[in-house]
């Protein structure tokens, strides 16, 4: 159980719902990444655009070349990917 305070998504209302809604239609759940910023929504929305503006919005990088590494500093970080 994280240590951070978190809104569960069955109670969730509002923006908060329609975000969880939309991460659940994105990956078919919501990733603990995500959920950890359920107590600003808004915030949340930010950094799923951003990271979407990240690894599929046009760039001289491939999908691949992203992902190896966004991998590689996960790693480096002593991170779960």
């Amino acid at each position: 159980m994280p240590w951070i305070n978190q809104i569960s998504v069955d109670q969730a209302t509002g923006f908060l719902r329609q975000q969880f809604d939309a991460a659940i239609e994105r990956a078919g759940r919501v990733w603990h990444i995500v959920h950890i910023m359920s107590l600003n929504p808004r915030v949340m929305k930010t950094s799923i655009d951003f990271y979407g503006a990240l690894m599929f919005g046009r760039s001289p990088l491939t999908r691949m070349q992203r992902e190896l590494l966004a991998t590689v500093t996960s790693a480096e970080l002593g991170c779960r990917y």
